[in-house]
């Protein structure tokens, strides 16, 4: 891993905040070109979008399934353990739906059918939005309260700003959209880009000693820190992929492309601000 042999001091500050302020202007252009074309800056899921989800009990096979159903707007077929099927159709009338229970009831007797409606999609949405919002309120406001200094509150909130920009927009180009177990995997990673971004500053601006030792010092128990968690993480991917859990499927790719991009913004973005801070705070004392 690249960031295990990386050399925190090696570059000067503006080089160091560079690259990462351009790929967040990317990501926030690829999140303005979806917000565009779906309404939303992610790519909403069938919570979000309504939809039909139903769950079967087959030997039949992918192929086999889609051509069943072909009448219909079925967007995904998951595979679990079991035999299991999760299918996963679009917003569709009435006379759809009832014609898609009829033939699901006709063929999987057992099947069980969720519907959500568009309306109460949007209403998720809502609901979404708002926490998300809420949540990065709330972590500003104890940043500004714990530190009382502007460029280190601002750079914490930067930071955590890009950490869920970046992120958002890998997952329009990967194709994961936004569920409701996606939008909590979200809300994980403001929580875990805050606590690294504070030992950072913690470490930097309120201990004696020299600044790149300082910065040295907090990379090394900060990439511990993130390698041991991106580890666990990856643990539950794998195990999650191999049982078909698509739910904490979702969860665990979130939360691992977070934590890489956090990696970035917290040891490249916040430190390349906050060591240009320290060096100008100790130049005027």
């Amino acid at each position: 891993m690249g960031f295990a042999t990386y050399d925190v001091n090696k570059y000067p500050p503006k080089q160091m905040v560079a690259v990462p302020l351009i790929v967040l202007l990317l990501a926030l252009g690829l999140l303005a070109v979806n917000w565009a074309i779906t309404g939303m800056p992610i790519t909403p899921g069938i919570d979000f979008a309504g939809g039909t989800a139903v769950t079967i009990i087959t030997d039949d096979g992918v192929a086999e399934i889609e051509s069943y159903f072909s009448g219909f707007p079925l967007e995904s077929v998951g595979e679990g353990l079991g035999g299991g099927k999760y299918l996963k159709f679009g917003p569709m009338s009435d006379d759809q739906y009832r014609a898609l229970s009829q033939m699901v009831s006709d063929r999987y007797p057992e099947a069980k059918i969720d519907q959500i409606g568009e309306a109460f999609g949007a209403a998720l949405q809502q609901q979404a939005l708002i926490a998300l919002v809420f949540s990065f309120i709330g972590m500003a406001l104890v940043v500004f309260i714990a530190f009382r200094s502007f460029v280190p509150s601002v750079a914490i909130v930067l930071s955590a700003f890009s950490d869920i920009a970046i992120t958002a927009a890998i997952m329009n180009v990967i194709g994961i959209p936004l569920t409701l177990s996606t939008t909590a995997a979200l809300l994980m990673l403001i929580g875990y880009s805050v606590d690294s971004d504070v030992l950072l500053t913690t470490r930097l601006l309120k201990r004696q000693g020299k600044i790149e030792e300082k910065l040295a010092g907090a990379y090394r128990t900060g990439i511990i820190m993130t390698t041991t968690t991106i580890a666990a993480v990856i643990a539950m991917l794998v195990v999650t992929a191999i049982g078909q859990v698509e739910v904490i499927f979702q969860i665990a790719a979130v939360l691992l492309i977070g934590l890489f991009v956090d990696l970035m913004n917290t040891w490249v973005l916040n430190a390349g601000i906050l060591k240009d801070y320290a060096m100008k705070q100790g130049r005027r004392t």
